[in-house]
């Protein structure tokens, strides 16, 4: 065997060794050069009969308060390095909206009326947070920004507010009124819905 026919041969082998490693890396990964995901959750569990908030980080809990007080996490949010969770903590007997972000907790409202938080949203450095406050006879639905409340609904019929996302400038919130459900654009009701709650908002 000549050294040509030698140097071609070993040259088609090198060939088909690159483009099997090529197969095999589209075929099992489409983005070899991709970091793996990060999968974050946000719920609650039960230490004896406490509820603790939790919030998970690919499976790994962290718990965002300790058993003094029943604690509810909703609704989780990631922006860059920081991790914003929605939800209530009690204080005496009422519940206490709260966001948390890496962990430390901000009170929405400061406990004379039980209060609720169930969605978060950031965009840019605003923080949004989507839930109902009692004004002592009914619940009012409400959003928050960065930690101050506009209301939804004038607190003649019960209320609540579920989910919030923000598309551009736009702010939006879906919830229910008086059994219907609803959708509130920048403050201001935006839809009526054939359905008695709505419970998530998407914005395309």
């Amino acid at each position: 065997m000549t050294k040509k026919v030698t140097k071609f041969m070993a040259n088609m082998l090198l060939i088909a060794a690159i483009a099997a490693v090529a197969a095999s890396c589209s075929k099992d990964d489409p983005d070899p050069g991709k970091t793996t995901s990060d999968v974050y959750v946000a719920g609650y569990g039960y230490s004896g009969n406490n509820a603790v908030a939790k919030v998970w980080k690919n499976g790994a809990a962290t718990a965002l308060t300790d058993v003094t007080n029943d604690a509810y996490a909703y609704s989780v949010f990631v922006s860059g390095d920081d991790v914003y969770v929605a939800g209530r903590e009690y204080s005496g007997n009422k519940s206490v909206a709260k966001v948390w972000k890496n962990g430390t907790a901000t009170a929405l409202t400061d406990g004379t009326n039980n209060a609720d938080a169930y969605s978060v949203y950031v965009s840019g450095s605003d923080v949004y947070v989507a839930g109902h406050e009692d004004n002592g006879s009914r619940y009012v639905a409400k959003v928050w920004k960065n930690g101050a409340a506009t209301a939804l609904t004038d607190g003649t019929n019960e209320a609540y507010a579920n989910s919030v996302y923000v598309s551009g400038s736009d702010v939006y919130v879906a919830g229910m009124e008086s059994d219907v459900a609803k959708v509130w654009k920048n403050g201001v009701l935006f839809q009526t819905l054939d359905g008695d709650k709505a419970t998530s908002i998407f914005v395309k």
